[in-house]
C-alpha cells in the first residue's frame, strides 16, 4: 500500500555538514523537510507538549524526512535553521510581531521577512566538531565542541534536578561548560574538566564563551529595520505567532 507522499524541500544547513562524523546522514550539509500539515498543527497546539517544553522538538521530528536523523542529533545552529525553514514552508516568510526599539523603548508592530535571515558559517578550515582556544589568564589550551539537541536536553535535566535540590544559584554556566569542554591541556578526564570549570576565572570564562559564539554556525535572527525614522538592529522575537500566525478565517 503506497504511503502518502507529502511535498518536501531539501534545506541547506549552516554547518554545511562539516561538524558531523563521516557516514552521518547530514555530512553533505543538507536535510529533507516536509511541508507542515494539520497533523503538525495538532502537535503545535498540544498543551501537554507545550507544558513539557518539547513542542518544537516534537514538531521538527515530525517534519524531518532524512533517514536516521532526529532533531536531537543536530548541532543547535542547524536545528534553528530547520525551525525557520519549516515556518517559511508552512506559512510563508512574512512574520508579524511586536518589536521594541532598543534606543527609545517604543513598541512597534513590524513585519519581518524570514527569507532574509542569512547563515553564519563556520570559520575557514574547520572540518570536525573540535575547536581549540588559548585562555589569556590561565594560559591553558581548552578543546571544546558545539552541543547537539540531545546534549542540551541533558543539560536542562541536570538544571531541573539542581533546582529541586533547593539551590539558590542556578549552575547553568558551569553545567554548560562541563558538557562543552572536551579537554584541558590535553587532559580529557571528567574530574579534571569539572575542577577546571569550577575554578575558571571570569575573564577566561568570558573569553571562552566569546570564542564558542564566534565559531558557532547558525541562522542570524537579527535584522536592521526602520523604527520611528531611525535604523536599528533588533533580534527577531520568537513569539507564539512564529509557528501559529493569526488566522484570518
Amino acid at each position: 500500500m503506497a504511503e502518502n507522499k507529502f511535498p518536501s524541500e531539501i534545506i541547506d544547513l549552516p554547518s554545511e555538514g562539516k561538524l558531523y562524523p563521516e557516514g552521518h546522514p547530514l555530512k553533505d550539509g543538507k536535510i529533507e523537510v516536509k511541508y507542515m500539515t494539520a497533523k503538525e498543527e495538532d502537535i503545535l497546539t498540544s498543551q501537554n507538549l507545550i507544558k513539557k517544553g518539547v513542542v518544537i522538538d516534537r514538531l521538527l521530528d515530525s517534519l524531518i524526512l532524512t533517514d536516521g536523523v532526529k532533531q536531537e542529533d543536530m548541532i543547535l545552529g542547524d536545528k534553528n535553521a530547520i525551525m525557520v525553514a519549516a515556518r517559511i514552508l508552512a506559512y510563508g516568510p512574512e512574520y508579524i510581531c511586536d518589536v521594541t526599539n532598543p534606543n527609545s523603548g517604543q513598541i512597534i508592530n513590524h513585519t519581518f521577512n524570514l527569507a532574509d535571515c542569512p547563515f553564519k558559517k563556520l570559520p575557514e578550515g574547520i572540518t570536525e566538531n573540535k575547536f581549540e582556544v588559548d585562555l589569556p589568564i590561565a594560559k591553558k589550551k581548552v578543546t571544546f565542541k558545539l552541543l547537539t539537541g540531545k546534549e542540551e536536553t541533558i543539560i536542562n535535566e541536570e538544571l531541573k534536578a539542581s533546582k529541586k535540590l533547593g539551590s539558590d544559584v542556578s549552575p547553568e554556566l558551569t553545567t554548560r561548560l562541563r558538557h562543552t569542554i572536551i579537554s584541558v591541556d590535553g587532559d580529557d578526564s571528567q574530574s579534571t574538566i569539572n575542577n577546571f570549570v569550577q575554578n575558571l576565572l571570569a575573564r577566561d570564562s568570558m573569553h571562552l564563551r566569546k570564542e564558542i559564539r564566534k565559531v558557532t554556525p547558525d541562522i542570524e535572527l537579527q535584522q536592521e529595520i526602520d523604527l520611528g525614522g531611525e535604523t536599528v538592529t533588533v533580534d527577531i522575537p520568537m513569539t507564539v505567532g512564529f509557528f501559529w500566525p493569526d488566522s484570518e478565517g
